[in-house]
């Protein structure tokens, strides 16, 4: 017969014995009460629970038990080197398992603001979209900025139009149309399909609040092409909504400076001078008051360049 206390002992240890499940419920509990070490001790005990069990539930918590870890790590401690590590074990032991999408997306993170490893942040994003995720919009324009940000700005456009064909009706769309555009015009030869994607912007999606920026870019593109007048209709189009009507303003005010240094009324003028007609030069009827109205504009909008 054992003794009392001994039998007491070995009661009181069967009764705190948990599950792994248990395990589980109090690292979350732990993590909202601010205390993750106590989380990473749960954690760890729900995964030495399961150590040896290799059926499909086994797997589920072993996959929840090391999200639950990597994401105390890196969200509450800060610590993105024990983070990444544990991200990268989800992966290889659950592969195929829920929280594994999201760990991809989280490493992506880690790699791109804490190592500046764009390429292996491209690699963890294309790994997450391989599980069609529900907000792969998303994910795909995470890759499109990525591209960019690396200088790649061919692969920036490849990956914008492989997003709206795939994603038609995402509110995505005119972010990916704007890069596009930004990713078009930094390679040469390419402002046509630039001044494209700012325009499509511009015309399907004219409440978007891309809108009004996508038709600054485009005057940008004429302007530098030589259009003024083109340039100057898509900077008056933008500057009811911009948020930043100066700037639209001051961008015609310099068009417009340059228009009448090299109009041919200007030079027509000089010419009469030089033959010794002052006097006889008389203004062409026809010719515009402003290059608003030059470029179709109303007389509203030529006195809103002026600033009256």
């Amino acid at each position: 017969m054992r003794p009392a206390g001994v039998l007491l002992l070995g009661l009181v240890l069967t009764g705190c014995s948990r599950s792994p499940e248990e395990h589980l419920v109090a690292a979350k509990d732990a993590v909202f009460e601010k205390r993750p070490q106590t989380a990473l001790r749960e954690y760890r005990l729900a995964l030495d629970a399961v150590d040896k069990d290799h059926s499909a539930s086994g797997l589920a918590l072993r996959a929840r038990a090391l999200r639950g870890a990597a994401d105390t790590y890196y969200l509450e401690l800060r610590d993105v080197a024990k983070a990444l590590g544990i991200y990268r074990e989800l992966v290889a032991q659950a592969p195929e398992a829920p929280e594994t999408v999201e760990a991809h997306v989280l490493m992506a993170d880690i790699l791109h603001h804490h190592y500046h490893d764009l390429r292996g942040a491209i690699a963890e994003l294309t790994a997450a979209l391989a599980r069609k995720p529900a907000r792969a919009a998303d994910l795909s324009y995470d890759v499109c900025k990525l591209y960019f940000e690396l200088g790649d700005y061919q692969q920036c456009t490849i990956e914008s139009e492989k997003l709206m064909q795939a994603y038609p009706v995402s509110p995505r769309i005119p972010d990916a149309l704007f890069l596009a555009g930004q990713a078009y015009a930094m390679q040469d030869g390419m402002h046509g399909q630039a001044e494209r994607a700012f325009q499509t912007l511009a015309e399907k999606y004219p409440s978007s609040e891309l809108a009004p920026h996508a038709l600054f870019e485009l005057g940008k593109l004429r302007a530098e092409a030589g259009d003024s007048p083109g340039a100057i209709k898509a900077w008056v189009a933008a500057l009811p909504h911009h948020p930043d009507p100066k700037v639209v303003q001051a961008a015609i005010a310099r068009i417009r400076a340059r228009i009448a240094q090299t109009t041919p009324a200007g030079l027509g003028q000089a010419a009469a001078f030089s033959k010794g007609e002052l006097g006889s030069h008389r203004p062409r009827e026809n010719q515009a008051k402003t290059s608003v109205e030059a470029a179709g504009g109303t007389a509203a909008e030529a006195a809103k360049e002026h600033g009256d």
